[in-house]
Order: C-alpha cells, then sequence, then structure tokens
C-alpha cells in the first residue's frame, strides 16, 4: 500500500539532519582546547578542562533540541498516519524548522531574548499541529 507525501515529513527530516549536526561545533571547539587524544580519551575530569562558553551553549542548545523532538515527531508523524496535512500544519512545520535554527544560534551567540523568542515561536507551531489534530479527530 503506498503512502501519500506530506510536505510536514520534509520539514521533520530537516530538523532531524539540523539536529543531528548540533554536536560538530562542539566537539571541534573540544578538538581545538584539548587536543585529538584528550577529546578521543575523555578525560575531562582528570585535565580539568571545560569548554568554552559558546561551546558550553551549543551543548545546551542541542539537548532542548532533542528534547523538542519528542514533541515535533509525534505530532508530524499523526498528521502523515491520519492524512490530515492542512496548509496551516505544513506552515507550523516549517515555521518550526526555521525557528529552531534560529534558536540554536542565538543560543551559542548568547542572546538570550531572541532566544527566548524562537524557542517560543517553535513551541507555538507544535502546538499548532497539535491543536490541528485534535481538532481533525472531533
Amino acid at each position: 500500500m503506498s503512502h501519500p507525501y506530506v510536505p510536514e515529513l520534509k520539514w521533520l527530516i530537516y530538523v532531524t539532519i539540523f539536529t543531528a549536526l548540533m554536536w560538530v561545533p562542539y566537539i571541534l571547539n573540544r578538538l581545538v582546547t584539548r587536543g585529538l587524544w584528550l577529546s578521543l580519551s575523555n578525560a575531562a575530569a582528570e585535565t580539568g578542562e571545560t569548554p568554552t562558553i559558546w561551546a558550553r551553549r551549543a551543548l545546551r542548545a542541542h539537548a532542548n533540541a532533542v528534547e523538542n523532538l519528542i514533541i515535533f515527531v509525534p505530532a508530524v508523524l499523526v498528521v502523515s498516519i491520519l492524512g490530515i496535512s492542512t496548509p496551516t500544519t505544513q506552515y507550523a512545520a516549517m515555521v518550526y524548522f526555521y525557528a529552531r535554527i534560529v534558536h540554536y544560534f542565538v543560543y551559542i551567540l548568547g542572546i538570550p531574548v531572541v532566544r527566548t523568542l524562537a524557542f517560543a515561536v517553535a513551541w507555538a507551531a507544535q502546538i499548532t499541529i497539535l491543536l490541528s489534530i485534535l481538532k481533525s479527530m472531533s
């Protein structure tokens, strides 16, 4: 049985790829500040080394993105499974992707108000998708 394509799945893949790449700057910072051997040995406790502030922010931004995937992934999959894609859910999925990109970079740069606004926009996009699902089920 063939399953119809819904555009939200494209945005889900984009979000997942972006989230999967968020660790790269943090690890590159580790390689620069610790060197290859200490980075591979994971000897932070012994060396007392801590990553730069932007790298710590990158790590936290990545963790936040992973935590939000727990909401976004099932929402998009339910839209796909139920075949209830609408312009609203499509737009919300796209907005979520771009808001997460903004959130990541402003988090690294330490821009608190914009970071919070980007998070709120992404959250609102998730809620929009979830409310659309509930509406379709009533």
